[in-house]
């Protein structure tokens, strides 16, 4: 029972505190997502997840090591996103609907940097039994990180300001969500 608890606490602790940036990148994309398009952009970002927990598994199987420099590369998407959305932050609001599901997938996998550093060691070491034991902790983990991203993005308060203050925000968040990439990968 020891062991099931020290278990659950640790793919716990390092599922949260991996994905806490996610967390608030998933719920302003949904912000500025029509709702109708919530679901789609959220297997997206589920997928992009799922990728992550895959890699990490198999790069920690097979005993190779991904410097996690590389992921650092994936800076550029946020940043290219960041340049896309000042450019068109006048746009009719509508033109928001064209992002979404490869948006959310690269930002994802952008910030998976510090998930793939976790994962990898703690997915390689105690075996197949606890690889799948921290892949069910992982699931259960996602599913209340979208419910609570759903939760922020469709609040009154938030919705109205994301409504008026959000178009000019975004640029700034990904072009953060970059320099975030770029840190937890150790570029910077």
């Amino acid at each position: 029972m020891h062991a099931t608890f020290t278990l659950v606490l640790v793919g716990s602790v390092a599922f949260v505190g991996t994905m806490i940036d996610n967390l608030f990148a998933f719920a302003a994309q949904l912000t500025l997502t029509p709702r109708d398009r919530f679901a789609a952009v959220t297997v997206a970002q589920s997928s992009a997840v799922v990728c992550l927990v895959v890699l990490a598994g198999a790069v920690g199987s097979s005993l190779t090591v991904i410097p996690v420099r590389w992921v650092g590369v994936l800076a550029l998407a946020p940043w290219l996103l960041a340049l896309r959305s000042w450019r068109h932050r006048r746009d009719p609001l509508d033109e928001s609907a064209r992002r979404g599901n490869i948006t959310t997938f690269l930002v994802t996998v952008g910030l998976g940097g510090d998930n793939l550093a976790v994962w990898i060691p703690l997915l390689r070491a105690n075996g197949l039994v606890h690889e799948v034991a921290l892949g069910v902790i992982f699931a259960l983990w996602q599913m209340v990180f979208v419910l609570a991203a759903w939760a922020l993005a469709t609040h009154p308060r938030v919705v109205s300001w994301g409504r008026r203050g959000g178009r000019l925000f975004i640029p700034w968040l990904y072009g953060g969500l970059g320099i975030v990439i770029l840190v937890e990968c150790h570029v910077l």
